[in-house]
């Protein structure tokens, strides 16, 4: 008996993934083929065999699911970053988050296709867009409180973002440049100091 009570969380949650991955891969198959803006959440549960009811259980709207939204990686970068050794530097961090998330959508083989959807819809991009920054002001709220520097920690967090951003637009451009070393690169240009020699002039007045 306690054998299945301990098995049964694992198996709702197996069963968990697999519905939201069947409801994101339908989402983007149907998108990419009839474009997002033609796209109902009614055909996307149809296609994953899966109710409306159940749809909304796991994304507020179509976009979300296109997009692949999935609240895990947040909740695992959020738990990485509160738990994170004392002398792990706070860019380390955003590094390790980034490449963990970068495994699973590397995994669903649909990064690239995804990518390119994404940049030719104003729709996705503003949802992308608005969902990102939710995610970047709980990280840097989470990361403020463990180095106690506001200012710091959403600048990292802010820096890191945007260091993928152009990791996967240069993707885009050189496909047969990975993903993860372009952002390593980036990356480690951001710890360097992107302008080592910035040195505003005598008559720039601070705050003007």
């Amino acid at each position: 008996m306690e054998i299945e009570e301990t098995a049964a969380p694992g198996r709702r949650e197996r069963k968990k993934r697999e519905t939201r991955a069947a409801l994101t891969a339908a989402a983007l198959r149907l998108a990419l083929e009839k474009g997002p803006d033609n796209v109902t959440v009614e055909e996307i549960s149809e296609a994953a065999d899966v109710s409306v009811r159940t749809f909304f259980n796991y994304f507020s709207h179509k976009e979300h699911a296109i997009l692949g939204r999935d609240p895990e990686h947040l909740a695992s970068a959020l738990e990485r970053i509160r738990t994170a050794p004392a002398d792990q530097s706070p860019l380390t961090t955003m590094w390790l988050i980034v490449h963990a998330v970068l495994r699973d959508l590397i995994s669903e083989g649909e990064l690239s296709r995804r990518g390119e959807l994404i940049m030719g819809a104003p729709n996705l991009l503003y949802h992308l867009m608005l969902s990102s920054l939710d995610d970047e002001r709980q990280m840097s709220a989470a990361l403020a409180e463990r180095i106690g520097d506001p200012l710091r920690a959403m600048l990292v967090v802010s820096t890191a973002g945007a260091a993928c951003r152009v990791a996967m637009e240069l993707h885009k451009q050189t496909p047969d440049r990975p993903p993860a070393e372009l952002v390593d690169q980036a990356f480690q240009l951001l710890a360097q100091g992107i302008d080592p020699e910035f040195a505003p002039g005598p008559d720039v007045q601070k705050g003007s």
